[in-house]
């Protein structure tokens, strides 16, 4: 396969979410967003951390890794918020525990 015509295109994250924020409504709902990807941040820090797989995480949680998958994927979506039970349970399959601060 031939490189001849391809020209990658750069793409500047910090720009376009500096563009995104002049849209109307956009800062809004990112701004509504920032606690759930905060805490999803955390969980996937946290596995990685322990440098487990979903599947690991998952025998360890007693479940299964479509599970865990959807659990990380779960914050980014309100209807399918997980329960502070189940954010337990990944924290330990971790190696970790769960501190709670309300600021």
């Amino acid at each position: 396969m031939s490189d001849e015509g391809f020209k990658p295109v750069r793409h500047d994250g910090t720009a376009a979410l500096d563009a995104a924020m002049q849209r109307p409504g956009f800062r809004e709902a990112w701004e509504a967003s920032a606690e759930d990807y905060a805490t999803l941040k955390l969980l996937l820090e946290a596995r990685r951390q322990s440098g487990l797989t979903q599947e690991q995480i998952a025998i360890a949680m007693g479940t299964s890794k479509s599970a865990v998958s959807r659990l990380e994927s779960s914050l980014r979506d309100p209807r399918h918020s997980p329960t502070f039970e189940t954010i337990r349970r990944y924290a330990k399959a971790c190696g970790k525990r769960v501190e709670l601060q309300l600021v």
